[in-house]
């Protein structure tokens, strides 16, 4: 009889040896009995697990039962430990994990030591297929208040502010916490770990930097204006080295962006400081979007402000070592609703406020060009509905994602070669999902994280989680 019973069912594709003198074919191979099934693999295969986990005891036990044929046992379940040596040998999970939920797979990854592995192959960017994005599930959030800020991060879990609570989702989108913070409304968020968020408000002072995991203040930084008065958070934005928060004082006569060392939070530099001479409204305007762009090594600065003229803004590109402005963009002409910018496509992206048109301006004529190329129709720039209000745009790797009132968005360039003759690029847009996705309700902020993108809409009290279809967990 062979060493092990044919009954006993062995998973496809594991090699069988019957030959013990066969000594150096077969140390390489592992053969493992878990929850009374018999598994065989290979010493790669499992060194791909890492060496702190238990699969690295096997190799030891693999020595001894080649002597004596002691195979090792498991008492977990079999079935289990089939999806987790598919993910070892592929980097991904079989399509029958379906079948299980998920927690089940995360518990038992982190019993094999292997959890890293498994949120590496669910969040990994690669995975982002923007052209096959689906609603694949809602999140669901305590309480009345809508969201008002998501805070992503780059392993697929998700920060959300509502009210004065933030809620946060771990990388597999279960409800890790809520933690009450001081703010009536969180304005701004932003994720600088999985579980350290900077938040701040536009009527409350100060910028905190939040441990959501423990629920405490750490650290609370506050501008010092002139007027000696609160400094409340209109933006913020982060580098690689450095964290960026524009303030506002409480007498909105004055504002200004600082620059924060991003380990130690200590003040590097301040930016950008303006004060309201007279009826000079323009230097009212505070910075309400920050975008660090590093193929420029510039931080983009952009605010906008109403005024019996219209609505009015500016943009500009600011060079951290000297302090000055590179570049400005003034815009008194259908202003931007939201405005982004895109490194992989090297072009800052707008929704006219007016037009509720996509425009773009290429920064590869950075500095010599400041006329936006609308990507829709032109006419409606004077248009006194105002289409844009309220709309909002983002880029995520090499396409640009918008919400227009309900419906989601996304622009894509068309590469022509030298067919176009170095004359204006050409950007096509698709509609994403389907009707029933929309819900009527206006897209309040969009975010990416791993191979997800984050939507929330006005009065509703949840976030929508986009995936690909032919990825989809």
């Amino acid at each position: 009889m062979p060493p092990y019973s044919q009954s006993i069912p062995i998973s496809n594709g594991f090699s069988q040896n019957h030959h013990k003198n066969n000594h150096h074919v077969s140390t390489n191979i592992i053969t493992i009995d878990v929850g009374g099934q018999l598994f065989q693999t290979t010493k790669q295969t499992l060194t791909l697990a890492g060496s702190k986990n238990m699969f690295s005891n096997l190799f030891d036990s693999s020595e001894q039962q080649n002597m004596i044929n002691n195979i090792p046992f498991i008492d977990r379940d079999p079935e289990l430990f089939s999806i987790l040596l598919s993910l070892l040998r592929t980097g991904n999970l079989p399509s029958k994990a379906k079948a299980f939920d998920i927690q089940d797979i995360i518990f038992e990854a982190k019993f094999y030591g292997i959890d890293d592995l498994l949120v590496q192959s669910q969040s990994n960017p690669s995975q982002f297929e923007a052209f096959d994005l689906e609603k694949s599930m809602v999140l669901p959030l305590s309480g009345r208040d809508s969201p008002s800020a998501i805070a992503t991060t780059p392993n697929g879990s998700i920060h959300v502010s509502h009210g004065s609570k933030i809620t946060s989702f771990d990388w597999s989108l279960q409800r890790k916490s809520t933690t009450l913070t001081s703010f009536a409304a969180i304005d701004s968020l932003l994720a600088l770990s999985s579980n350290i968020v900077a938040a701040g408000a536009t009527d409350f002072s100060g910028l905190q930097i939040l441990d959501l995991d423990l629920g405490f203040v750490r650290q609370t930084l506050n501008w010092e204006n002139v007027t000696k008065s609160s400094s409340t958070v209109q933006a913020i934005g982060v580098s690689p080295e450095f964290l960026f928060t524009s303030f506002e004082s409480g007498r909105r006569n004055s504002n200004s962006i600082m620059v924060y060392d991003l380990n130690s939070f200590k003040v590097v530099s301040e930016i950008a400081n303006n004060e309201i001479f007279g009826a000079d409204l323009g230097s009212a305007i505070p910075s309400t979007k920050l975008n660090w762009v590093p193929s420029l090594n510039l931080l983009m600065a952009s605010g906008s402000h109403s005024g019996p003229s219209g609505v009015s803004g500016n943009i500009k590109f600011w060079d951290l070592r000297s302090g000055n402005a590179v570049w400005e963009i003034s815009e008194t002409i259908d202003c931007f609703a939201d405005i982004a910018v895109s490194d992989t496509l090297s072009a800052i992206f707008k929704i006219g406020i007016n037009s509720g048109e996509v425009s773009y301006i290429d920064l590869r004529n950075f500095g010599s060009l400041n006329t936006w190329s609308c990507l829709g129709d032109a006419r409606k720039i004077n248009n006194v509905k105002k289409e844009g209000v309220g709309c909002k745009i983002e880029a995520h790797g090499n396409q640009v994602f918008s919400g227009k009132q309900g419906e989601l968005q996304l622009w894509s360039e068309v590469l022509m070669g030298s067919s176009n003759n170095g004359k204006d690029r050409i950007f096509k847009k698709n509609i994403l999902g389907r009707a029933k996705d929309s819900g009527g309700n206006r897209i309040a902020s969009m975010g990416f994280g791993g191979n997800k993108m984050f939507v929330t809409r006005k009065d509703q009290q949840c976030v929508e989680v986009w995936q690909s279809s032919v990825r989809r967990f």
